[in-house]
């Protein structure tokens, strides 16, 4: 009988880390520690430690994983749909909540918060290219992801980019692109096509606010480099 009443070990460290959570807060626990809490939403049963330091290690960090792709993360033992899905839509709520607190306001008085939000997209395992569009204040009226490339590469055309500014009734624009070999300096191909997208917005009247190059936590941003 005292075996059929015992409860499985993973069930008493779930409740500790609950109650730690809940006592001193989220920010105590450590990253692999808050991935497993956000793993337990999506596999009721069984001890998902292992699984945590699993997709830190190969990811390279709490951040790394919530910003994997969803194929990536399905090539991880243990990591099905539900899992998959738990993540995808933890960072999309924080991508959410760093965007509602630029959206609306000059960036130039938010010029902080609006690099933290570009540090989100940073670490794609390829390259992606968004573009944000600000209004006449300089308020962010828009977001969106213009190209997706390969591990090293992503095609940028001005006038795709002139075109969709036009659409949304942008005044200027913000260029953001992530290097997922970790080195955010721009190469030279990264500065030739700054400066193409910057003239096709001049003869419309509109400006290139700035580039920022993000990758896994670092970024510059060409206004503070003087090339633009």
């Amino acid at each position: 009988m005292a075996a059929e009443d015992e409860q499985p070990h993973y069930l008493g460290h779930r409740q500790r880390l609950r109650e730690r959570l809940l006592a001193s807060g989220a920010a105590s626990l450590p990253d692999y520690e808050l991935l497993e809490f956000l793993l337990f939403q999506a596999k009721p049963r069984g001890d998902v430690k292992p699984l945590a330091k699993r997709l830190i290690q190969r990811f390279g960090g709490f951040a790394g994983v919530l910003s994997a792709d969803a194929e990536s993360l399905k090539t991880v033992p243990e990591m099905g749909d539900a899992s998959v899905a738990v993540l995808k839509a933890v960072q999309e709520a924080a991508q959410r909540l760093l965007k509602a607190e630029i959206r609306d306001q000059p960036v130039i008085n938010s010029w902080e918060k609006v690099l933290n939000y570009c540090n989100t997209l940073g670490f794609a395992e390829v390259e992606e290219f968004h573009l944000l569009f600000l209004d006449r204040k300089n308020a962010l009226i828009a977001d969106e992801l213009q190209q997706r490339g390969t591990i090293d590469q992503t095609p940028v055309y001005p006038r795709e980019v002139v075109k969709r500014a036009l659409a949304v009734g942008a005044s200027s624009v913000i260029m953001v692109h992530n290097h997922p070999s970790g080195d955010p300096q721009p190469s030279r191909a990264d500065i030739a096509m700054t400066q193409n997208v910057a003239k096709a917005l001049a003869t419309v009247g509109m400006t290139l606010h700035d580039h920022v190059i993000v990758a896994r936590g670092r970024h510059i941003n060409f206004k503070s480099l003087g090339l633009i």
